[in-house]
């Protein structure tokens, strides 16, 4: 924080839950960044192994702050409370597993702040196809690089620099399990403008205890694939026209590809959760079900740089 001002430039906001094994290391990766005009709100949502023990020994740096929820919240409710405990301009959730490169706020914030008509600055594990970074999308432009392109919505909450306001005038992440992220996403690119940035800015971990690979997460993915064929036959999709058309074929796609490689490994339940949650009726299927057409570049706004 600078001696300017009391308030952040950037709040970066720590969730967690059990993360004895890597919440130092993700910690030590906030406070290492090469801009330090932020604060760390921790906030832990009832762990019961050694997490807060670790957690407290940061406290000494003025910048780190310490919550302990009195009950649990479960991931996407713990993430909203920790943005109402934000004082920053920007608010950068960082996951307890995941370690962010010593330049992550740097860059994010530079971007964001040369572009005013950004509502947040998005990042991935690569360079986005297309095109170089910074990249403006409109909603429309969003909508095709995610049913048209390479994708846009499977990013995590960590992958994003919010401006306060504009994550707090969205409402924040809806509770729907691990699905949440993307229904936010769903919902966001729908009607504010997104900058994409540079790639790699951040470590993000896999391993055995997410909740992304829980035995509830394909249910819950499968139950969210609705609230994305609504958005695709309602007038708020910005998506029209020969675009939407070929989208909704894409998804159709999808949920087909679903269901056959559910079948083929024997997985009946999340086979049926599929049809039953996909929203596509009979004749939904026979119209849209067609080989699909994807292209990489979809969603790239237009100039010079675009490929």
């Amino acid at each position: 924080m600078t001696e300017e001002s009391s308030v952040p430039r950037i709040s970066v906001l720590l969730t967690s839950f059990n993360r004895e094994r890597y919440i130092a290391e993700s910690i030590e990766s906030v406070l290492s960044q090469s801009l330090t005009d932020f604060e760390l709100i921790v906030v832990d949502d009832g762990s019961t192994d050694g997490t807060v023990e670790i957690a407290r020994r940061y406290l000494s740096d003025s910048r780190v702050r310490l919550v302990q929820n009195e009950r649990n919240l479960g991931q996407f409710q713990n993430r909203n409370r920790a943005a109402t405990l934000a004082r920053g301009e920007y608010l950068k959730y960082h996951d307890s597993d995941d370690l962010m490169y010593p330049h992550c706020l740097a860059v994010m914030a530079q971007a964001l702040s040369a572009e005013p008509h950004a509502a947040l600055a998005l990042s991935a594990h690569t360079a986005w196809p297309g095109g170089p970074s910074p990249m403006l999308l409109t909603p429309s432009l969003a909508y095709e690089r995610e049913f048209l392109g390479s994708g846009l919505f499977q990013q995590s909450p960590a992958s994003a620099l919010f401006r306060a306001d504009a994550f707090r005038e969205l409402g924040g992440f809806p509770t729907a399990g691990v699905a949440s992220d993307y229904l936010f996403w769903l919902k966001a690119c729908a009607v504010v403008n997104v900058l994409l940035v540079p790639g790699d800015l951040f470590y993000y971990r896999l391993h055995a205890g997410q909740e992304l690979v829980s035995p509830n997460a394909l249910r819950e993915y499968a139950r969210s694939s609705s609230a994305a064929w609504e958005m695709l036959n309602s007038g708020a999709c910005p998506l029209t026209g020969n675009a939407l058309e070929v989208g909704k074929r894409n998804f159709a796609f999808i949920q087909a590809r679903e269901i056959y490689r559910s079948l083929k490994r024997g997985r009946f339940g999340p086979a049926i959760d599929i049809v039953r949650h996909s929203g596509l009726g009979v004749r939904d299927w026979m119209i849209h079900l067609r080989p699909p057409r994807r292209n990489a570049a979809a969603g790239t706004p237009p100039g010079p740089s675009a490929t």
